[in-house]
């Protein structure tokens, strides 16, 4: 949509589906679904928290269910919402999900075998 207005990029499911599918991904895995990274790290961050002081899981408890909220808020606003009539999307081609795997399968690979690192 070349705009950081969000407003502008509303109801992109119907015009790109296979681009919301790329950020639906994207969304779960920054709200650490259980495949991911993120969901090692928070669980690691969240118990040692809890070591050092017992307050401190409610804020990182708090501030985990800000980012899920806000994620889905995020994916629930640009691709769920009625269509722009002013700003016509371009489709997306094979080169663009060509990168998107091109870039996540060293890391699922990586997520799967640590291994290859070292």
């Amino acid at each position: 949509t070349h705009t950081r207005t969000l407003i502008l990029a509303r109801g992109t499911q119907l015009t790109l589906p296979l681009m919301t599918t790329w950020w639906l991904l994207a969304c779960l895995t920054n709200m650490a679904l259980p495949p991911s990274v993120n969901l090692l790290g928070e669980l690691m961050i969240i118990s040692s928290l809890f070591n050092w002081a017992n307050l401190t899981i409610i804020f990182t408890a708090l501030t985990t269910l800000i980012t899920a909220t806000y994620s889905l808020y995020i994916f629930m606003m640009v691709h769920h919402n009625k269509t722009s009539v002013n700003t016509p999307h371009t489709p997306t081609t094979t080169r663009e999900h060509l990168l998107l795997i091109l870039h996540l399968y060293p890391l699922i690979s990586l997520i799967s075998s640590p291994k290859l690192l070292f």
